[in-house]
């Protein structure tokens, strides 16, 4: 990185590519007749949209329902089926047209046309409905990158299930409590996965979450997918294979006709209070979301090569490889493997080999490949490159540079993205060759998303200032609910203290600059993102509590030129002492160990240290604004008066483990 220069942000904009601009699907006109249709007119806006872009078996008659704020409905009486809109549609006018480029972590390239894919979502969708898997039904998921996982997403799309997929890195303990959590019947997995040259025993995993479930678990059915010859334990009666649940079944399966409201799936996401979140989503509304800002966002077009990087099991995944690419009947690359195996050209490589156009990745994934080598694409060919996006956590402007220069060679716009897994869709981003960009920034809202920043008395920041980032009106994408919790969905999303109850409290804090730009500043509440993956420090608190030698955890995070952010843990352990030396750094792997099994490897603390105590008020509070400054070596100015034990500081600045 030495030789970037560091931006900041000075108010330095590049203006849109007159290339670019010329081919656009939006033009800067377009886009400001967009933003004061929704200014004046804003359900009419939304219900147009709907109604050219989706395809509708029974079309609504009311746009949105706020009756009932903030549980808000978005074409309610409408029907349709989201697998329809994403294949059927695509094989009326294209059938042949490749969907998916698969390229397996070994090297293995597969490719699937929209009539290929439709006939294997059709046979699996039969299958699901053999075994008695109905509309409704809680199916999870826990497969790897593969077009077998977007298949199983599809299939319950069809037939009216709602699917949760669990990332495939996730251990048995996460993933039991996401399957009691659903009270899913039925799950689908592989017997194994393979990233970055390691093969992943996931059936294994399943089997061990049944076991921590016990009598509690509902599952009736695992379905396993066979990537290996290795052997698989299967339980006869409940464990079928993939490839016998296909057999024999019709290639054809009609499309369960739902409510445009009825859930499309759930996804777990990391909350403060410890336990996951499960976000659920509706179908039209969060399929028009998708569509929009693959239109608009990744300026689509019919030749494009599109490549988003993210793993199905999470919000991108299911946005941008599952539906949105789908959905406007693009090609699409799914990655199996990591960026750096089998050596740290393997992204450049796929762009090169495939010829990729739209390139969709995170920051951390640039970072770390420009640590090891920021000049190494330049031995590929990237000349395919039209248009670069970046996703999960806010790029450093340092990255955006590198991004934009040595990748895009100066000529692709960079759509630098921010959304949640909570609103669907991207929300803020600039819009290629309208929005000149600034690095760093996501620059605004796209139209439509009437987002703003407040205080904390829940008054608009001037701009030059800082606040809490709202959405001030409903938006079609957004979650419906928490999963069996709506109360928790109130107070997390529409606290009564900000503007009384009627924003979208997204939880991140941002700044406005003069121009009016929104740069992301990070979380308010205390969750954790590591390499574009939000993990609540509760959850990890919590595991790390439940090691038998551990009395007391507390976790923050401190900033990571690769990951974003890094996990610094402080343990206290049973007894009356601290663990030093050989004893501790023992200690400290045995921890590591224990998160990866509780939790997942992604939730490994980078930093262990030990103390006597924690920095506590005399009220018994944890102090974790000194825990920050300190993780972050940082002077501590705060007023220290208030701590019962304020030489505790001292030790736990000690670094070692």
């Amino acid at each position: 990185m030495s030789e970037l220069k560091s931006v900041t942000n000075d108010g330095h904009t590049l203006a849109p590519m007159a290339d670019f601009v010329k081919q656009a699907n939006l033009n800067l006109e377009q886009v400001k007749a967009l933003r004061l249709k929704a200014e004046t007119n804003y359900t009419d806006f939304w219900g147009e949209l709907a109604l050219e872009h989706i395809d509708w078996h029974k079309p609504f008659s009311q746009i949105l329902d706020e009756t009932n704020a903030p549980f808000y409905t978005w074409f309610a009486d409408g029907q349709l089926n989201v697998s329809y809109n994403c294949l059927d549609r695509q094989v009326l006018t294209q059938p042949h047209k490749t969907a998916i480029i698969f390229e397996s972590d070994s090297g293995i390239v597969n490719t699937i046309s929209y009539k290929e894919l439709l006939v294997q979502v059709c046979k699996f969708a039969n299958g699901l409905k053999q075994l008695g898997v109905k509309k409704g039904d809680r199916v999870v998921i826990y497969m790897p990158h593969s077009i077998e996982g977007v298949v199983a997403m599809q299939a319950c799309a069809r037939i009216g299930a709602i699917h949760s997929v669990v990332f495939a890195g996730f251990s048995a303990k996460a993933l039991a409590d996401r399957i009691a959590d659903t009270e899913a019947c039925y799950l689908i997995t592989a017997d194994s996965s393979n990233r970055g040259g390691k093969k992943l025993p996931l059936k294994t995993v399943v089997d061990e979450a049944l076991l921590i479930l016990a009598t509690k678990s509902r599952i009736k059915n695992i379905i396993v997918h066979k990537r290996s010859d290795e052997y698989c334990y299967c339980e006869e009666g409940r464990d079928i294979w993939w490839h016998d649940l296909i057999n024999n079944q019709p290639d054809t399966c009609e499309p369960e006709i739902i409510d445009s409201e009825h859930p499309l799936f759930i996804l777990y996401t990391s909350g403060s209070t410890g336990a996951p979140k499960g976000v659920q989503h509706s179908s039209a509304g969060y399929l028009l979301g998708t569509i929009l800002s693959m239109r608009w966002v990744f300026d689509i077009k019919p030749n494009d090569i599109f490549w988003c990087t993210a793993d199905v099991g999470w919000i991108t995944g299911h946005s941008y490889v599952c539906y949105g690419p789908l959905a406007v009947g693009a090609t699409q690359i799914i990655f199996e493997g990591t960026p750096t195996y089998p050596d740290a050209g393997r992204f450049w490589k796929i762009i090169e080999r495939h010829r990729v156009s739209i390139f969709y990745t995170a920051p951390t994934a640039l970072r770390a490949l420009i640590k090891i080598d920021a000049s190494l694409p330049e031995q590929f060919d990237l000349s395919s490159l039209r248009l670069l996006g970046s996703v999960g956590e806010p790029i450093n402007p340092e990255a955006w540079r590198w991004y934009y220069e040595v990748i895009g060679k100066k000529r692709c716009p960079i759509v630098d993205t921010w959304w949640q897994t909570e609103t669907g869709s991207i929300m803020l981003s600039p819009i290629p060759g309208v929005t000149p960009m600034k690095p760093g920034s996501c620059c605004s809202p796209i139209p439509g998303i009437m987002a703003d920043i407040m205080d904390e008395s829940g008054n608009p920041v001037e701009r030059n200032n800082s606040g809490s980032l709202i959405i001030k009106r409903p938006f079609p994408s957004q979650m419906r609910t928490i999963w069996n919790n709506p109360q928790r969905y109130l107070k997390t999303y529409f606290p009564k203290e900000v503007g009384n109850g009627e924003y979208y409290v997204v939880g991140d804090s941002a700044h406005l600059d003069n121009d009016g730009y929104f740069w992301i500043l990070g979380r308010m509440d205390d969750v954790i993102n590591v390499s574009g993956h939000r993990l609540g420090t509760m959850e990890i608190e919590s595991a790390l509590v439940a090691h038998p030698r551990i009395a007391e955890a507390a976790v923050v995070s401190k900033p990571h030129e690769i990951k974003g952010e890094a996990i610094v843990a402080f343990i206290v352990c049973k007894g009356s002492l601290r663990p030093i030396g050989a004893e501790a750094k023992e200690l400290a792997e045995e921890l590591r160990l224990w998160i990866a099994k509780e939790i997942g490897p992604i939730a490994k603390p980078d930093e262990i240290r030990f103390g006597d105590n924690l920095p506590k008020t005399r009220s018994g509070k944890i102090m974790r604004r000194l825990l920050r400054s300190i993780a972050r070596e940082e002077e501590i100015t705060q007023d220290v008066s208030t701590l019962e034990n304020p030489a505790i500081l001292e030790q736990l600045k000690q670094k070692e483990y």
